[in-house]
């Protein structure tokens, strides 16, 4: 016999699972709906030291008390912290962790990164952290639930009730970090997303094939997917439908994404176009790929590539090394102008302000140099670092000759909540005056990604900015490495045509 554990996002408890926990009983499952400490009828527990490790607590002495041979693990929100604790210390007596509509913590993950509520966050960020008097979030009032998930297929009634039963969030199970020691590796998951608030199974499949090399751990056959076309509280808005999800996620059943074991990763895919090798000179933290122009007249203009992300801290290579990178720095060289490549501190969603200070002092040092002339220097973003062009695009420096962008993400994507207000292009390009902007827009990009695209060059028409698109109508997301085809081919180069006129003109 299937048991569910049941454990429920913040300001919530066991109560909200009434209704598919009875359809999961009408199945024959036992369902242990918890209420972790401080929240729900518990609610007159919570203590300034409520934390997570409180709540982890919670599911271990549940775990440790039931006799069920397949232990399934649902995780909705916040509690896939809590989930995630208690089955590292007790994977044998785990089936499958599900991860309800929620992210993927790692050690020494809090899960404050992933509060969407903006003005919680910075106040908890705090370095003195909340104040003793101050030590529980207060749940959301009624026209608020929308800052922490979407509530569409929510009823008057529903809403009424999270309102109602709705409790305050002890700010320690939040701030806590998440530590594990690794046993969770061996155990099958499934992730079932709510596709109201804009995260899809192909959004994922995008990021195995062509995002940050951590993904790709998503393609184990261990893991499977859902969707669910509601909110974020599909425990209410279609109860019936999640516990359909919950039983086929318990028997192994689930969308599955397809990685062959010998399919090279992303980041070692080989260029697009067929470059030489030329001298490179490692400068701390950034390569500079240099022409050899011997009738050059003077120092010569610059492109500093910006990798996208997030990568994490520990992968080698690092991005400047990986092939798309070295070989866009190549054919820079090859078209008369110094290649830069940069390693930046963008390991994590919180990390965008310091990715940003790292590339503030790679340019500055790039332009220090006296090969480079440090009057003609274009900026060149991929990926999710598309939203690294704020600062540049809010103020541009005159010696600042273009911006250009592959694939960009130029909004934060459903679920980046973590991500710090200031980094939103499609508010800065207002400001962009004559600024050129080289933009190469993939046309099998995925569909939320397309959404910031579209919404940045709405903006910048509004704003009269000078944007040029280089479309690759069959293009993927990455496709200057996962389409080898004449039609990248030539995209790339009308890219580099348009950079260049802006660089040498």
């Amino acid at each position: 016999m299937t048991v569910f554990v049941l454990v429920s996002g913040p300001f919530t408890g066991g109560w909200i699972w009434e209704e598919t926990a009875e359809r999961l009983r009408q199945s024959g499952a036992q369902v242990h709906p918890l209420t972790l400490t401080g929240l729900g009828e518990r609610r007159h527990l919570a203590r300034p030291d409520t934390d997570l490790e409180t709540h982890i607590e919670d599911v271990v002495q549940l775990i440790d008390h039931l006799d069920g041979p397949e232990l399934v693990l649902v995780g909705h929100d916040y509690a896939i912290h809590p989930v995630l604790g208690a089955a590292d210390r007790r994977p044998e007596r785990i089936n499958r962790i599900v991860h309800l509509d929620a992210g993927l913590p790692q050690d020494g993950d809090a899960a404050l990164a992933l509060v969407p509520d903006q003005e919680v966050r910075e106040r908890l960020m705090r370095p003195d952290g909340p104040a003793e008097h101050n030590w529980r979030i207060p749940a959301p009032r009624p026209d608020e639930w929308q800052r922490w998930g979407s509530t569409d297929g929510l009823s008057t009634e529903a809403l009424a009730r999270l309102d109602s039963y709705a409790a305050p969030q002890p700010s320690g199970t939040l701030i806590q970090p998440l530590r594990l020691n690794g046993a969770l590796a061996a155990l099958p998951t499934t992730g079932v997303f709510c596709t109201a608030g804009g995260v899809t199974i192909a959004m994922v499949e995008t990021l195995v094939r062509s995002g940050p090399p951590q993904f790709r751990a998503l393609a184990d056959p261990r893991v499977t997917f859902f969707e669910l076309h509601t909110g974020h509280w599909p425990m209410l808005s279609s109860p019936e439908e999640l516990a359909t999800v919950l039983l086929r996620a318990a028997a192994d059943e689930g969308h599955r994404i397809a990685a062959s074991d010998d399919e090279q990763p992303f980041y070692e895919k080989p260029f697009v176009l067929d470059v030489a090798d030329w001298p490179r000179e490692r400068i701390g933290s950034l390569d500079l790929h240099l022409p050899d122009l011997p009738d050059a007249d003077g120092p010569q203009p610059a492109i500093v590539f910006v990798h996208g992300g997030p990568v994490t801290a520990d992968l080698r290579p690092t991005p400047r090394d990986w092939p798309i990178y070295s070989g866009h720095a190549r054919y820079a060289v090859s078209r008369g102008v110094v290649g830069v490549t940069v390693d930046h501190g963008l390991h994590a969603l919180t990390d965008y302000a310091q990715a940003a200070e790292d590339i503030s002092a790679a340019v500055e040092l790039v332009r220090a140099d006296p090969r480079v002339d440090a009057d003609r220097i274009a900026l060149w973003f991929f990926s999710a670092g598309g939203l690294l062009t704020t600062d540049w695009l809010a103020a541009p420096p005159p010696w600042l000759r273009c911006v250009a962008a592959n694939y960009p993400v130029l909004a934060p994507l459903p679920g980046w909540s973590a991500i710090d207000a200031r980094f939103r292009p499609v508010g800065a390009v207002r400001t962009a005056g004559e600024l050129p902007i080289v933009l190469s827009r993939a046309g099998l990009e995925h569909a939320a990604i397309a959404a910031t695209v579209e919404e940045f060059l709405s903006a910048a028409k509004a704003a009269d900015a000078r944007v040029e698109i280089i479309d690759v109508p069959a293009g993927h997301h990455g496709f200057d490495v996962l389409d080898h085809t004449e039609e990248s081919r030539h995209a790339v180069a009308a890219a580099y045509d348009a950079v260049l006129g802006h660089l040498q003109g």
